[in-house]
């Protein structure tokens, strides 16, 4: 169950239309999970600086159980979010970070109990 979560100082306005849905699909793609299982966040407007510049940026949080526990695993993963997200928000590889973040099945609450009793 993978959660994604996109911040960017971009205004609204000049995010494509849909991007939350190609968002989810990309992950889905990238994870190997499926897609209905996938949750996406996008927070245009933020005020945000990287690396010491106001200039547009974005940033992605990727979390997830089971598949960005390592280097290797997050080295593809980070190729393919940053050939999506350079894409879709006209940004230089250098004005976006990604944050991976394993999780664990006892810390994501569903359906009222944890995904370790699913």
């Amino acid at each position: 169950m993978p959660f994604v979560e996109l911040d960017t100082n971009l205004p609204a306005g000049r995010l494509p239309a849909g991007l939350e849905k190609r968002l989810c699909a990309a992950t889905a793609a990238i994870l190997r999970k499926p897609e209905d299982r996938v949750n996406v966040t996008v927070r245009p407007g933020l005020s945000m600086s990287l690396n010491g510049s106001m200039e547009p940026c974005a940033q992605l949080l990727v979390s997830s159980i089971g598949v960005v526990g390592t280097a290797e695993e997050n080295r593809g993963h980070s190729a393919g979010f940053f050939e999506f997200l350079t894409k879709e928000l006209a940004l230089g590889q250098d004005r976006i970070i990604i944050r991976f973040l394993p999780l664990e099945p006892w810390q994501i609450g569903k359906n009222g109990t944890v995904m370790t009793f699913m």
